[in-house]
């Protein structure tokens, strides 16, 4: 027994190798693989930036005025162009974010097959990137006035549905195309949050007699709801800069505020570059507020995806 309480009791020959201290050097190392991030931030989004805000306040001259500024307040078609865009931005928003959100429940969590599922998946990732003028171009081949769709429900009606006011190329029609990615992407963010919901949760709710509608109403529901607003915010931001899709589908003819942009950047007739950075500056102003919101509420979601 003293043997065996000597070896219990002995103490190893020299000192445990220890971690070593992580030195400057090798922290600075860990942060250079961020280098080109950090670069790419500062050239492509700091310095634009700061340079719309200085050119903001540029006159056409070249001197310094607030004109372009009070311009965003008074003038009637930058104020339309922000209601414009606003409109339907809220609305792709809210529909993408209901209808997407239904979608990726089905995906996720309706039961269906894995191959299906992983179709979805793949198509929402495509999906969710195909804008501009191929988008624009699939909706004329399909509802535009020469289109698929439009010459079957002709020929199955009689009636020809332009002469009776029917056009793609209006404000709903805009808003119709904008839906067609706005769907896809909703899908890819919310499917990792549907996924994050602990089966627990569910069986704890229906063993303290909970039904379906409780666990959705009590558990599921509250759980997710930062992520269905920061998804909703995201929708917005991604519809309000939206600009080749909405030149390629209307041109001029639906008064947005990145098609105002282009034309008093590069315009023959309206070209004052000081007033488009203003008319962007407004665009980052709230595009500042709509990723605040969604750094907030993502961080509130985490918590419970961890």
């Amino acid at each position: 027994m003293g043997l065996i309480d000597n070896k219990l009791t002995a103490q190893p020959k020299g000192d445990a190798p220890t971690a070593r201290p992580l030195t400057k050097k090798s922290a600075a190392l860990n942060w250079l693989p961020l280098a080109p991030f950090f670069l790419f931030a500062l050239l492509f989004l700091f310095l634009p930036s700061v340079s719309i805000f200085v050119r903001s306040f540029e006159a056409p001259d070249g001197g310094f005025t607030f004109d372009n500024i009070i311009a965003l307040f008074t003038v009637r078609d930058f104020i339309n162009a922000y209601k414009t865009s606003l409109t339907i931005s809220v609305v792709t928003a809210l529909g993408g974010a209901v209808f997407g959100f239904l979608l990726a429940h089905a995906v996720v969590l309706g039961g269906l097959p894995k191959g299906l599922r992983t179709f979805m998946t793949t198509f929402s990732g495509v999906a969710s990137y195909f804008a501009g003028v191929a988008l624009a171009f699939s909706f004329f081949a399909t509802m535009g006035i020469a289109g698929v769709v439009t010459r079957w429900i002709e020929s199955l009606s009689g009636v020809d549905i332009h002469q009776q006011g029917f056009t793609i190329y209006t404000i709903t029609g805009l808003s119709i195309v904008y839906m067609y990615f706005q769907f896809p992407l909703m899908v890819l963010i919310m499917a990792p949050a549907l996924d994050g919901l602990r089966r627990e949760w569910n069986e704890a709710c229906a063993n303290l007699g909970g039904t379906s509608w409780h666990y959705w109403r009590y558990i599921a529901f509250p759980i997710l709801l930062p992520s269905l607003l920061g998804t909703a915010i995201l929708l917005f931001g991604n519809a309000f800069g939206a600009y080749a899709t909405a030149y390629a589908f209307s041109g001029s003819f639906i008064n947005l505020v990145p098609i105002l942009i282009g034309a008093q950047m590069q315009g023959d007739v309206l070209f004052n570059p000081g007033l488009g950075n203003a008319l962007a500056l407004g665009m980052i102003f709230i595009m500042g507020i709509c990723m605040l919101g969604y750094i907030s509420l993502q961080r509130k979601a985490a918590r419970w995806l961890r």
